[in-house]
């Protein structure tokens, strides 16, 4: 059951980055900035609630696979998914990024070797369901342009590898998860302030100074979700925890709804297409 709510609560706070990154991004409307700007966030905001969780004996030689990791997924992946937002929107991208459980499931049943249930089968065919309906949306905003959707799909098959790469690594390592949310972040960090640094050049450090304000909120989701997830894959299967991380888009549909509804146009298309993701991700975390 801890399992469980830990998923969820990922998902939540996976949900609420999603919306606070849109947000950010209609006062300062820079994805590269903002995706690097939300990483730098996210770190500090991890290691503060680490702490008081409890980081144990922190070994080195264990957690540089993690910040390898990161380096990939959220570093590489931040760019590709900022942009999803700024280029879909939060709610329409939500719903194409969760459908990363039928890639993970895929993965899962056969990289780690975990078991194949109906549910599972069932779930996952609600949950990309739900992103069908957005790729094939007819009369579609004016805000939402077809390379964000394909972004998104990018995304999501970046997110479906992190998880598993991650549980893979669960066996082999000593760290408590708050340790290895870290690495993870501290990887996309690096890796994001570089590129920033390269991109804009003498510019940078002014790009980042301005954009802070803006993405201060979607970093400290940010922090947050990571530690939620990791403590989940730390103690549960890809096929559990994936699916119910997925359930952010309904949290995004919902937040979007209520914070940027002047900008996100949610439509009961969109809605349906959130409620099928949803109802997948529940469908397998009730039989896991």
């Amino acid at each position: 059951m801890l399992v469980v709510g830990l998923a969820l609560l990922s998902g939540i706070c996976f949900g609420a980055v999603n919306v606070a990154i849109r947000w950010g991004l209609q006062r300062v409307p820079d994805a590269e900035v903002g995706g690097a700007l939300a990483a730098v966030v996210s770190l500090p905001v991890a290691l503060a609630i680490g702490g008081a969780i409890g980081f144990g004996h922190v070994d080195v030689g264990e957690a540089w696979p993690f910040v390898l990791v990161g380096v990939f997924v959220p570093g590489v992946s931040q760019i590709l998914y900022v942009r999803a937002i700024r280029d879909a929107g939060a709610s329409r991208s939500a719903v194409l990024m969760g459908t990363s459980p039928l890639l993970s499931a895929v993965i899962a049943l056969i990289a780690l070797d975990e078991p194949f249930h109906a549910a599972l089968a069932v779930g996952t065919v609600l949950i990309v369901s739900g992103g069908v309906l957005l790729a094939w949306e007819p009369g579609r905003p004016e805000h939402v342009r077809t390379i964000g959707l394909v972004l998104a799909v990018s995304v999501a098959a970046a997110l479906a590898v992190r998880d598993n790469v991650v549980r893979k690594l669960v066996p082999h390592s000593d760290l408590e998860p708050p340790a290895r949310a870290v690495a993870l972040l501290l990887g996309a960090t690096l890796l994001l302030l570089a590129y920033v640094a390269v991109t804009r050049r003498s510019d940078s450090l002014a790009a980042l100074r301005r954009g802070l304000p803006a993405f201060v909120p979607g970093g400290i989701a940010m922090g947050c979700t990571y530690l939620a997830l990791l403590e989940a894959l730390s103690r549960g299967r890809v096929t559990v925890v994936a699916p119910l991380n997925g359930m952010n888009a309904i949290w995004t549909v919902a937040l979007s709804a209520l914070i940027l509804r002047r900008v996100e146009a949610v439509n009961a298309r969109l809605v349906v297409a959130a409620v099928a993701t949803v109802a997948g991700g529940a469908l397998i975390g009730a039989f896991r």
